[in-house]
């Protein structure tokens, strides 16, 4: 660990929960890799309005946004970039002398997972499970950027998702749908879908038991995505693999997604092997 001292930078990762995170882990990994003179550090926040201001306030230099607040943050902050903007959400902000400008990394990391894994999207039939911050990043980043055949997403709250389908369906670019979340729905849209993405939290630490899919529901020619990286392999996961699926753990977004935080805030080249070593390290990969 570099010495702290009072030019030390200060990034934060904020959400509720934050206990599980491995943010801290990998971005100090890579901070002590280039000897940049920054620490990582994680806030449990419910108050997210107090926090936001309290970056400014701290002159924190960049912070991670994970749930409950990925759609809420936005209107906090000064500026969004251009893809932020249109996605409605952000996980990433950097405060520049003062003016925090919104970033969101998740949909680009997510789709750089499926460019490393040679999965192909266009033309695909993709089921989203959630309707939450990452749900829009990662569908917004799917249509623009993917020549998909059409999209279904499936949540909980009614007022979220309808938000959602109306506000990807203004980019015309593939049929876009979305339903509240029953065991029947999810039966028949899994029967339909080529590629399955979880962004919820279900399954994630300390909920390891649970699954958003029963397990009957899964058929061999599945691609599962499970937006979740602890545990990296989760039981909805293990499950699909056992089926016969594909199955992908959250572990490479969040890497993918972690690097483009990382030089943001540095201005660096992030040392991506070593955050990648560290995260495997401590989860006995």
């Amino acid at each position: 660990m570099p010495l702290i001292d009072a030019k030390t930078k200060v990034c934060a990762l904020i959400g509720d929960p934050v206990e599980h995170s491995f943010s801290p882990l990998i971005h100090n990994a890579g901070f002590e890799a280039l000897g940049i003179n920054f620490i990582y550090v994680a806030f449990p926040v419910k108050d997210l309005e107090s926090a936001i201001k309290g970056i400014r306030a701290l002159n924190i230099r960049g912070v991670s946004i994970t749930i409950p607040h990925k759609i809420k943050a936005i209107k906090y902050v000064d500026k969004l970039d251009k893809i932020a903007s249109k996605i409605g959400s952000i996980n990433t902000i950097v405060n520049d002398n003062s003016s925090l400008i919104g970033y969101n990394s998740d949909g680009i990391g997510a789709l750089k997972v499926f460019q490393d894994r040679k999965v192909e999207l266009t033309g695909k039939s993709i089921l989203i499970l959630g309707s939450g911050g990452v749900a829009r990043a990662i569908a917004f980043s799917l249509l623009m950027n993917a020549t998909i055949k059409n999209l279904r997403i499936l949540g909980i709250v009614e007022e979220e998702i309808d938000t959602l389908v109306s506000d990807l369906s203004q980019l015309k670019v593939a049929k876009v749908e979305g339903r509240l979340l029953n065991e029947r729905i999810l039966s028949e849209s899994i029967a339909e879908a080529e590629i399955l993405i979880n962004c919820t939290p279900i399954g994630m630490y300390p909920r390891i038991s649970e699954s958003p899919v029963p397990v009957e529901f899964f058929k061999p020619q599945l691609i599962v995505f499970d937006v979740v990286y602890n545990p990296p392999q989760t039981k909805l996961l293990k499950e699909a693999a056992q089926a016969g699926c594909q199955a992908i753990s959250g572990l490479e977004m969040f890497i993918n997604q972690a690097v483009i935080q990382f030089e943001l805030w540095t201005g660096e080249k992030a040392p991506v092997a070593v955050m990648e070593r560290v995260l495997l390290e401590q989860l006995k990969l």
